[in-house]
Formats: C-alpha cells, structure tokens, sequence
C-alpha cells in the first residue's frame, strides 16, 4: 500500500528525477515504497547544494539531512518530514550510515570545491552513485555490495556527465583536468563495472540496477564523442531512451 508520505515522495522524484522515477514505476508497488524515499532523499541533498550562493547555508542544509540519518541511526524520534517520515520507515540503522557517506560527498559541492583530478571524479561518483544504489539494493534485501556499487558508480558517472552543461551555464566547470588518455580510462572503466557478469540477479537486485537503465548508452557515447559532453548532445531520442528502459526490465 502507498501511503500518503510515499506518494509525496514519488511526486517528489517524478518532477526531479524523471529517469529514477521511470524505473521506479517499473517495480512492484510493495518495492515502491521503499525506493521512493531513498530517491526523494537523494534528490534532496543533490539539491541542496545549489539552493543558496552561501556555502555556510548550503552546508546548514545537509546538516540537516545528516542529522536526520542520525536519529534514523540511533532508533530514537525522527522529525516530522514528508521525506525524512517515510525514509526512517524503510532504513535500518546500517542504511542510515550508508546514506550519511552521501551527504559528506555532496558537502564538496556545497564548498564549491573543484574536481581536481580523475581520481577525484572516481570517487565522487562511487561515494554518490554507487553508495546510493547499495543502500537501496540492501534495502531490497539483496546482499552483493560490489555489484550494486559498481553499477551505481556507473549510473552516477553518467548522471554526472549528463549535467555538465547545466554546471557550465552556471559558469562553473565540473571536469576536472584531464588528458584524452585519462579520459577515456575513466569512461572505460566504469563501463566495465556494468560488464561484469556473475550469477543472475534475483528479482530485487534488478529492480535495484534499473536506476542504471541509461548508463551504458550514456558513457558509451561519452566515449566515442567526448564533444558531445558539453555541448549537451548524450541524451538519446526519447523513443530510444523508452525501448532503452523496457530492455532493461526484460534482462
């Protein structure tokens, strides 16, 4: 049953995050609930960074969200929230915990601090992205961390990429210095992390790895045409981008 926190949630994540929205409603309703919040939450301290020009506030604003996992963690009263209510009805105190190394990461933004090599994208994207689809896959139930933080690593590379025009229109750069050669094994890398094979998933390990439906497409075109980063050109035809998802949900 959709409660009327969860369904807050999912319009939440419908009007920001229209690809995690997708996926999500590719699930079965009882799994819905539980990835509704940890999307919402997400969006909210993706955000959070970007709603002031003052990086104290934008700092006061993950805070926020941080102590929030806090009482989540601790088993005591959590606040009133249409997001924080419903996340603390499907994390455990470990999942808490998790999603806290979200937020450290995202304080880089809120400090406007540069990405000052490859490395530090690598690991931007494994702290956000791949940390994110391991809390919600183990919420899922699913237990293989290294899968779900390899394909989350991936999707999060891609997103990145994906928002690098709307950084640039902002007059900030997100890329940091890098060669064509570093490049590519950046790329390259992360979608090996998609290729790696191992026993079938079970049903919610794939319902988990659905947020990662455009990645491979994504990083794939990053790496033939690097040019088409900034300029805004890696989204696929919407047709190609709806057959993308419904190949994903059959595999």
């Amino acid at each position: 049953m959709i409660t009327a926190d969860t369904a807050a949630c999912a319009q939440i994540v419908e009007r920001g995050d229209p690809d995690r929205f997708a996926a999500t409603m590719a699930a079965p309703v009882a799994m819905r609930r539980i990835l509704f919040p940890i999307y919402a939450f997400n969006l909210e301290i993706a955000r959070a960074p970007w709603m002031s020009n003052e990086p104290l506030i934008a700092e006061m604003r993950l805070q926020w969200w941080h102590d929030v996992l806090e009482e989540i963690a601790s088993g005591g009263p959590v606040r009133r929230h249409e997001v924080a209510t419903p996340l603390a009805q499907v994390l455990d105190p470990d999942g808490a915990c998790l999603l806290m190394g979200c937020v450290a990461a995202r304080r880089r933004e809120a400090q406007r601090l540069p990405m000052a090599s490859a490395d530090d994208l690598a690991e931007y994207v494994a702290e956000t992205g791949g940390t994110l689809m391991w809390a919600t896959a183990r919420a899922l139930g699913c237990t293989d961390e290294v899968r779900a933080r390899d394909r989350g690593a991936a999707a999060g590379l891609a997103n990145y990429l994906l928002g690098v025009p709307m950084f640039l229109a902002r007059g900030i750069n997100p890329l940091p210095e890098m060669t064509t050669a570093q490049f590519s094994d950046l790329v390259t890398s992360h979608l090996d992390r998609l290729k790696r094979r191992g026993a079938r998933p079970n049903l919610p390990q794939r319902i988990a790895e659905l947020a990662a439906w455009r990645a491979k497409a994504i990083l794939s075109r990053a790496l033939r045409d690097p040019a088409a980063i900034p300029e805004g050109r890696l989204a696929e035809p919407e047709a190609l981008r709806r057959l993308t998802l419904l190949r994903a949900r059959l595999f």
